[in-house]
């Protein structure tokens, strides 16, 4: 550890499904396979109502440099296309598959050859990997930081901190070769002058576990971290474990890190030995309204109600529903959404009453327990000022960009104040007005 960073919240674990082996379900008869499955421009469609596909074969292209493209996780035909809206309100198009049932692979999957760093590079983009912990941004966009500059360290991240979920655990137990090959093809190509493996201390079987896996392998070492929340937040995992400060509006190539997720890793390691895509995650299926939680290994595309049906259903009338954690996680208007890329959880949390909003008493719990020392007040206070140049100078000023919408803010707000949605919206109303102002220029 390197100091105490301002705060963090203490959540109960509940990681029931942590020793639990994951299981494969069926795959659907029908798919939903997004082009916006990630951070950045969504793919292109390469096929279209009609064509037949295979298992494997890339079905939507990048559209630019931050971009991924997508597979179908079938073989099938594509019988019909339609825009789909996002959790986040847009929209995107989505290539529906019907599958044939039989898993007929593509003849472009076969292991890639990679000699150099550029072919290492473009591997990685060609697996369709992006953030599987987190956003989704497009893997081969973080490996470039090594042609700009030297990396001193990978970190990879494995400190599941939000209740629930424990996919990534069982990549530890049931992955072990991926992981080792993904791990030296990083030293092969990256050469970062070391590795470092990010785990909380309540984890601490995994932890032992990974230790021994990697004994053999210098220059590597597990970090056990404090089991508080949000210890898996990209900015605070580099502090704690390397003891470096991401700038504001910075990236951790800034100060010579790539982050990569435990799971990321994995399928590196798999994908450089047989050439098969991103086409499928493991994820678990978790809450308080679940009747039987578990880890699924489920293709993408998978409408989320088939995946709560494989847990055996619902043992209680479902409240919400969430793409992720109950801090972090998306909550989904539509049981049919798909499985993305970066689907890691699903939580179904039961009904319960809803808390009254009441007014801010001062009582600074939002701001000693920000992990990255903020004042949600002073940010909520400054989205209600009228004049735009003014807003945006204060909330300049508050640093409201350091943000990582953790929702540790609303978490102990005892008034029940959607504290880190305003934060949200402020942070996007910095970015309209900067963007507005440049153009005045």
């Amino acid at each position: 550890m390197f100091g105490k960073r301002p705060g963090a919240v203490h959540l109960p674990h509940l990681k029931g499904t942590a020793g639990k082996a994951s299981v494969r379900m069926p795959a659907p008869e029908t798919l939903t396979l997004l082009m916006a499955q990630h951070i950045g421009a969504p793919a292109t469609p390469l096929v279209g109502v009609g064509d037949s596909v295979k298992a494997g074969q890339r079905i939507g292209e990048c559209a630019g440099y931050v971009s991924s493209p997508v597979f179908s996780p079938v073989s099938g035909a594509v019988t019909k296309t339609e825009q789909v809206m996002l959790p986040s309100g847009r929209t995107c198009t989505a290539l529906i598959i019907k599958n044939d049932g039989r898993y007929e692979i593509s003849g472009d999957v076969k292991p890639p050859v990679v000699e150099t760093l550029d072919d290492f590079i473009s591997a990685v983009r060609d697996s369709g990997l992006v953030g599987l912990g987190g956003a989704g941004f497009p893997a081969h966009v973080k490996l470039e930081a090594k042609k700009k500059g030297p990396v001193d360290a990978v970190i990879i991240n494995g400190a599941e901190c939000e209740p629930y979920i424990t996919s990534d655990t069982r990549t530890i137990y049931e992955r072990r070769d991926e992981l080792i090959a993904g791990i030296r093809a990083v030293q092969k190509f990256i050469e970062p002058g070391r590795i470092v493996f990010g785990l909380e201390r309540s984890n601490g079987a995994a932890a032992d576990r990974l230790e021994a896996d990697i004994a053999d392998i210098p220059g590597i070492s597990v970090c056990r971290l404090p089991s508080s929340y949000p210890q898996g937040g990209e900015k605070i995992l580099i502090y704690n474990t390397i003891g470096r400060t991401v700038p504001e509006g910075g990236l951790p190539a800034d100060v010579g890190v790539i982050v990569l997720n435990i799971t990321s890793l994995a399928h590196i390691g798999r994908y450089l030995h047989t050439g098969m895509p991103l086409i499928e995650k493991c994820i678990t299926v978790d809450g308080t309204a679940v009747r039987e939680p578990k880890n699924i290994i489920a293709p993408i595309g998978t409408p989320i109600n088939e995946l709560i049906e494989f847990a055996g259903g619902l043992s209680k009338p479902a409240g919400k529903v969430l793409l992720g954690g109950p801090m972090m996680g998306t909550a989904i208007y539509d049981m049919s959404y798909p499985v993305t890329k970066t689907t890691n959880g699903i939580t179904v949390l039961a009904s319960e009453p809803e808390r009254e909003m009441l007014p801010c008493i001062r009582c600074g719990s939002c701001v000693a327990h920000c992990p990255m020392g903020l004042t949600p007040t002073a940010i909520n206070a400054s989205m209600d000022i009228g004049d735009p140049a003014e807003r945006a100078a204060a909330l300049s000023s508050l640093s409201v960009g350091l943000c990582i919408e953790c929702g540790c803010c609303s978490y102990v707000c005892p008034s029940s104040r959607p504290l880190v949605q305003t934060n949200r919206l402020a942070k996007a109303y910095l970015r309209e007005y900067s963007s507005r102002t440049a153009g005045l220029k």
